[in-house]
């Protein structure tokens, strides 16, 4: 095993968006695979034709790209071990299923659905397996001519794995060490199904990741019960010498209470499970996505590594790269990750102040444009220079500032009634006279000439300062008083104080 270069893959089925789920599945396997300077292989499992919805595998593609997570080859990617969508390899699919029939390792199986249904009923707790197969209708239980028969005239089967009983099956997992399961509570799953000529979930697996030489399989740990059968699999073909390692990953739970992540939880704590905005092309709905809701994908990423891992550091803030090095998946955590949708937008807000005023002033521009006001860059700079570090997404932003950029045509009740002095208006007039009179209308050249008159008048600076407030923005909100003033100018200034004058009195 050492000797093989690491090769994982991420297998999606295309029957709708990506779940961040998945996409923390798909991340932690980059990771992985990125470290020991492996493979990271795209596949697309669609062999559930009747799941198949229209728009997901390109949903699925433009996902990552916009997380940055980058495949080595696969679907849309290429690569020597193709072709990589499931439903291109039935013809290789079923030269291993004819090699399990002929070994003896499976069996076919003619039960309709009817028969099987009628079974459970007769039978508590029924499973199709060595102790009730030989009461079954499959070619254990029937003569050859008349199995050959039933096929070549068109009769619809099953292919079923005969797993033999009295067996401990042990699977080494890298997060959870021996699993150790006993044959007898397994099942002869079905294997391949006439209906369609396409292998089930457990056969096309096994069979992709010895074929595109995946040396280790890590997914979600709503696999781990089939853990056991795939590595009976591997035995049954042979292929025990390169049986991937298996790590089985901890769920995302609930935020709070039981049960894993759902839309439905997200829909009603008010945060998106999608990485990109999905519409459902059945029902019309529109599911909401970290990109449209203004999370940077770089915050996603951080945080997504976090939720069922732990660096053993203080370190939160993580480059892709930094993760690199940083992630050992044997330290995953076995118990589910609560989703801590809070600590994202937390997230989020670290990276805005990260990045450079520039690069947020050019996702601020628009928002600015779009709400009718012709500011210049240097401007819009400016303004997010000031204000970047209150806020978790750019769009909250413009409720926060607007002020700088509109008047105020109305002023806060509450504000004035706690703010706004009976001597206040009077005052207002003297601070216009003073900023009237100042040529240097810097934050420096303003505060030196203001706090000097302020002083030598005795007045209180709260008073004179929150009245000031009220009076340029309209509520008691922004930073500095002399950044807001700079940067409005003498003129837009002092036509602010005039008018808050008129109207508060």
């Amino acid at each position: 095993m050492s000797e093989r270069k690491v090769r994982v893959r991420f297998a999606p089925s295309p029957t709708g968006p990506l779940h961040i789920g998945g996409v923390r599945t798909a991340l932690y396997n980059y990771l992985f695979a990125r470290q020991h300077g492996g493979d990271l292989v795209f596949r697309i499992e669609d062999t559930d034709s009747h799941r198949f919805v229209p728009g997901a595998e390109e949903y699925i593609l433009e996902s990552f790209k916009w997380l940055g997570i980058k495949f080595d080859e696969g679907v849309s990617f290429g690569g020597s071990h193709g072709p990589y969508r499931q439903s291109e390899r039935r013809d290789i699919y079923k030269q291993y299923v004819k090699q399990l029939l002929d070994s003896g390792k499976a069996y076919y199986a003619f039960d309709t659905p009817e028969e099987l249904e009628k079974k459970r009923k007769e039978v508590p707790n029924f499973q199709y397996d060595a102790s009730t197969r030989m009461q079954m209708r499959n070619s254990l239980t029937m003569p050859a001519d008349e199995v050959k028969a039933l096929i070549d005239d068109g009769q619809q089967y099953t292919v079923r794995f005969k797993i033999e009983p009295g067996r401990e099956v042990h699977v080494h997992d890298l997060i959870r060490g021996d699993v150790s399961v006993k044959s007898d509570i397994l099942d002869d799953k079905v294997l391949f199904k006439s209906s369609d000529e396409l292998p089930t979930y457990h056969l096309a697996n096994i069979v992709d990741d010895h074929l595109m030489e995946i040396t280790h399989v890590i997914r979600g740990e709503e696999w781990l019960p089939s853990a056991p059968l795939h590595v009976l699999l591997y035995e049954a073909f042979g292929w025990q010498d390169t049986m991937p390692q298996f790590a089985h990953l901890p769920l995302l739970l609930k935020p709070e209470g039981k049960g894993k992540l759902s839309k439905r939880d997200g829909d009603r704590l008010g945060f998106p499970v999608f990485p990109l905005e999905w519409h459902d092309p059945k029902t019309g709905e529109v599911s909401s996505g970290y990109r449209e809701s203004g999370y940077f994908p770089e915050a996603v990423i951080n945080f997504l590594a976090l939720q069922g891992w732990n660096p053993g550091t203080e370190q939160e803030i993580f480059s892709l790269d930094e993760l690199v090095k940083a992630f050992d998946i044997t330290k995953c955590s076995k118990s589910g990750a609560h989703f801590d949708f809070k600590k994202c937008a937390w997230f989020n807000h670290e990276y805005i102040l990260r990045k450079s005023d520039d690069e947020i002033a050019r996702l601020f521009a628009p928002i600015v444009a779009n709400n009718g006001v012709d500011a210049t860059f240097e401007q819009v700079t400016e303004v997010v220079h000031l204000m970047k570090d209150r806020v978790s997404f750019v769009k909250e932003l413009w409720p926060l500032c607007s002020f700088f950029f509109i008047a105020p045509d109305s002023y806060d009740a509450k504000t004035v009634r706690k703010r706004w002095k009976d001597y206040s208006a009077a005052q207002m007039r003297e601070l216009a006279a003073v900023l009237e009179g100042i040529d240097d209308f810097s934050v420096a050249g303003q505060e030196a000439v203001v706090m000097k008159w302020v002083e030598e008048k005795g007045y209180k600076l709260g008073d004179v300062m929150n009245a000031f407030r009220l009076a340029l923005v309209g509520e008691g909100k922004g930073p500095g008083m002399f950044d807001i003033s700079a940067f409005l100018g003498k003129k837009e200034t002092l036509k602010r104080i005039e008018k808050a004058v008129a109207v508060l009195g």
